[in-house]
């Protein structure tokens, strides 16, 4: 059964090259960071949709689910990882030579665009933020599938199977991951061309972790039918399934802005504890947030008999869990990318998009 929905695949891409997207750039306003990587993203969106020239309804479905009102939580991981490491580094180099009085404006929008080797550093990070999400919807799409979770609302909308077809649905799944992949080197119209140096590190972090995310989904259904899973178990679960694609968002913006070791290594670390943290509170708002806040169906994964944290450790626990996470991983980019003078502080965020981030996700009610 379909529901009718007006799609258009008439949208022409405006050919205006991108600008860089700085935290700074918007005096370190969340709000105003987030909203603007989420319009490069969409503009990024239809001008890949452009290159590919899916046939209908493929790209109708396609389009439907790559523009709904999600987060966009990856794809501002990889941007927020990204900056955070340029503006660690224009830090950095302002500490090493404050004499210079072009060291001075390195903490501004412009400062970051001129630390940058080339156009392409930005570029590639539009592509690693487009692949993340890309590959995220792909999964969703297949995870609401009448075969897997059988869900008929997401991001506050009809599931695809609903809208289309379900083969329609399956295949737009399908493009949406090979595309993931694809995008890291297709000639693009408003990106320079590809780095090929970066983009075989991107491939050889992103690869892996989406296979990671693969084998967790099946490790989360065969949970289903265990009883007396472990709190490691579910841990082990989790590391792959909603982990692993939140590891490759931030070591890729991380990548693309020419990462240290240590800082790689921090952001690594951080992003194990965000992954975790992120689930345990997606189960606590599976039962505490209604279905009009969610945008999906609350209560699923109780009417899905899931392991989760909160059938294991109850509410209180399970939030008093998910905080300390947060708590670890906003300790591990203090270490490596916050400034040392606001090492210590609370309003560490205030200068650092990734921190910053951090706390918006320990906030959020969908």
């Amino acid at each position: 059964m379909t529901v009718s929905v007006s799609t258009s695949s008439t949208n022409t891409p405006s050919l205006m090259p991108a600008r860089l997207v700085s935290f700074a750039g918007f005096d370190n306003n969340t709000e105003q960071f987030h909203n603007a990587v989420r319009e490069q993203l969409s503009q990024d969106i239809e001008v890949l949709f452009a290159y590919a020239e899916l046939p209908s309804p493929l790209i109708d479905a396609c389009r439907y689910v790559m523009t709904g009102q999600g987060k966009l939580v990856r794809p501002l991981l990889v941007a927020s990882a990204f900056d955070s490491v340029n503006q660690s580094n224009a830090n950095a180099n302002e500490n090493t030579d404050k004499s210079t009085d072009d060291k001075n404006s390195m903490a501004n929008a412009d400062g970051l665009e001129a630390l940058l080797e080339n156009d392409s550093d930005y570029d590639m990070c539009r592509r690693a933020a487009l692949a993340v999400e890309l590959l995220h919807t792909y999964s969703l799409v297949h995870d609401d599938l009448p075969c897997m979770d059988d869900d008929d609302l997401r991001r506050g909308q009809p599931t695809a199977h609903i809208v289309f077809a379900e083969s329609t649905a399956l295949l737009a799944g399908d493009v949406l991951q090979t595309l993931a992949f694809e995008v890291l080197t297709a000639e693009l119209p408003t990106f320079a061309p590809f780095d090929s140096s970066i983009a075989s590190q991107l491939i050889a972090i992103f690869a892996p972790r989406a296979r990671r995310m693969v084998s967790g989904q099946m490790l989360d259904l065969n949970a289903e039918a265990t009883t007396g899973i472990s709190q490691s178990d579910l841990e082990a679960i989790h590391r792959d399934k909603t982990g692993a694609l939140i590891e490759a968002a931030m070591l890729m913006g991380a990548i693309c802005a020419g990462a240290t070791a240590p800082q790689r290594m921090a952001l690594q670390e951080c992003a194990q504890h965000i992954g975790l943290a992120f689930q345990v509170q997606d189960d606590i708002l599976d039962v505490t947030t209604s279905t009009d806040t969610l945008g999906k169906p609350a209560g699923s994964d109780e009417k899905l008999d899931k392991s989760t944290y909160v059938k294991l450790m109850g509410v209180e626990q399970a939030t008093s869990y998910a905080q300390s996470l947060f708590n670890d991983g906003r300790a591990a980019i203090i270490r490596e990318l916050s400034s040392r003078e606001l090492s210590g502080k609370k309003d560490s965020a205030d200068n650092n998009a990734l921190l910053a981030l951090i706390e918006w996700l320990w906030s959020r009610k969908k």
